[in-house]
């Protein structure tokens, strides 16, 4: 089993920044892939961004190209989403998520964090 928190939501005005955390415990950090999602109101769940295991490599959905960072920290066993340039669009429940053998651009996750929510106004 492995338990994921996230955090750093909140209300933020369109062109700022926002960095999410997900702190995962349970199991050894460093054998899982690791994902953000993204839910909005009316929509699917989106994969927003991945990182490997090694954190070498790592995915982004068109949206967010040059403007969000994946990152992880084994130390901390946590990762991280950087977010610059948001838009209103952005606005959504942002989840992480961990599994031990999702490719980059899986949608097939195995645990989940609780979900943090992001607004940005206009």
């Amino acid at each position: 089993q492995v338990q994921l928190v996230d955090a750093g939501g909140g209300l933020v005005q369109a062109g700022g920044s926002l960095r999410l955390s997900c702190a995962a415990s349970g199991r050894t950090f460093s054998d899982y892939t690791m994902g953000w999602f993204r839910q909005a109101p009316g929509k699917g769940r989106e994969l927003v961004a991945s990182i490997s295991r090694t954190g070498r490599n790592s995915y982004y959905a068109d949206s967010v190209k040059g403007r969000f960072t994946i990152s992880r920290d084994s130390a901390k066993n946590t990762v991280y989403l950087q977010m610059n340039s948001l838009k209103p669009e952005d606005t959504a429940v942002y989840y992480c998520a961990a599994d031990r053998l999702a490719s980059l651009e899986s949608y097939a996750y195995d645990y989940w964090g609780q979900g943090t929510q992001v607004t940005v106004s206009s």
